[in-house]
């Protein structure tokens, strides 16, 4: 992870030499996006990412993060001639090693390897860290509301209370179940996972032990609910996914929602949207064998001012269409089926037009964006009079 292209070009090809592979990331939602979709031996990390800046803070907050998603990480840290100071704050935050700057490239790779022979450390919770096949779950967004709850799983995680998480299907309620797992004591088995919609899913749950994620216990009738709740044994950690969780009974919510989770939507977190568009766009092209192409302004202004009512899922979905029609490595608001899948919804009677107005006013901010703010071209892209966008701009507030 290293801004300076030159550099990490030059170091993928030592480590290459080397017998390993290395992959690049300049920036640290590159960086994330990254770790979310792949389980790496080892991390080698700059201290600075922006040009100018030498004080290291961005590299330890980028470690801090990486080490919190996933306490058993191997990271080996790269800092300045003469600032050991940092390097010891890298490896107080949870670095393995560090290399000085200029450094010698056997010397930076015999670190690294050193470091990643040395096998999984001890995490936070207690446990010691796993092999694993597949990564983390890792809670992309830099949001306040994003960052309170992976605040609040750092906190809660490796404790045995009952976890009950809410919010809307679709916004990664189970991937923040899977998060609390990862940070519990447990985490080096797989969690069992029950669907309480399905018949006899009560059935052994008496003999659950560690990690047990319950889908929809609101949706049990009160009997089954208080069953549940007699039936779970205490060596067993219920971490719960819930569309309300005032439809528990008081036993069984005494038992899987001492603390509960409430996963925020994409309306109540627009400035994550383009973040996840990307890491979405990344890893639909991964998938697909294609080249990842990029969004344009205007692209990322409509997709963060339109309405997602299958939240995250339907962003991942949106981005998997793109990759696929995307032909010059662009993306742009053609691709797009925002307007198309809003304006086909059946409107009932007397219901407000909310999702139509959010519609129009992401494609006048797209087609703003696109042309650089100049009204005149964005109201012949839209087939409007200059008077006419001028009117809709200032009902939208734009």
């Amino acid at each position: 992870m290293d801004d300076r292209p030159e550099v990490a070009s030059a170091m993928e090809i030592a480590f290459r030499m080397a017998g390993h592979r290395l992959t690049v990331a300049h920036e640290p939602e590159a960086a994330v996006s990254q770790l979310a979709r792949t389980q790496f031996d080892g991390i080698v990390l700059d201290l600075n990412f922006t040009p100018g800046k030498s004080d290291g803070k961005e590299g330890l907050a980028c470690l801090d993060r990486i080490m919190a998603d996933d306490p058993g990480a191997c990271v080996v840290v790269l800092t300045a001639h003469g600032g050991v100071r940092m390097a010891v704050a890298a490896m107080q935050a949870g670095a393995r090693d560090f290399a000085v700057k200029p450094w010698n490239n056997a010397d930076l790779i015999g670190k690294v390897e050193a470091a990643v022979d040395r096998g999984p450390v001890t995490t936070n919770a207690g446990a010691p860290g796993a092999e694993r096949s597949t990564p983390p779950a890792r809670i992309l967004g830099e949001s306040a509301r994003i960052e309170e709850l992976r605040q609040l799983i750092r906190r809660v995680g490796p404790t045995m209370a009952g976890i009950t998480i809410t919010g809307p299907s679709g916004a990664g309620r189970m991937l923040t179940a899977l998060a609390v797992h990862a940070a519990s004591a447990d985490a080096q088995n797989a969690p069992l996972r029950i669907d309480l919609r399905e018949a006899g899913a009560l059935d052994g749950i008496e003999d659950a032990a560690g990690s047990v994620i319950l889908r929809y216990p609101e949706r049990l009738e009160e009997l089954a609910q208080d069953r549940l709740a007699r039936l779970l044994p205490e060596i067993a950690r219920p971490i719960a996914i819930a569309d309300r969780i005032d439809a528990l009974t008081p036993a069984l919510r005494r038992r899987i929602a001492t603390i509960e989770l409430p996963v925020p939507s994409l309306a109540q977190r627009r400035a994550d949207i383009p973040i996840l568009a990307r890491h979405f766009l990344n890893d639909a092209a991964a998938r697909f064998g294609r080249a990842a192409p990029r969004l344009t302004e205007a692209v990322e202004t409509a997709l963060r001012e339109a309405d997602w009512p299958d939240e995250a899922r339907g962003l991942a979905a949106e981005m998997e269409r793109a990759v696929l029609l995307s032909d010059d490595g662009t993306i742009d608001t053609g691709i797009l089926s925002i307007g198309a899948r809003c304006a086909a919804a059946p409107a009932e009677e007397n219901t407000p037009r909310f999702d139509l107005d959010r519609t129009e006013k992401a494609m006048i901010a797209a087609a703003l964006a696109e042309h650089h703010h100049n009204v005149s071209h964005a109201a012949k892209a839209l087939g409007l009079s200059r008077g006419a966008l001028y009117r809709r701009m200032e009902r939208h507030g734009l």
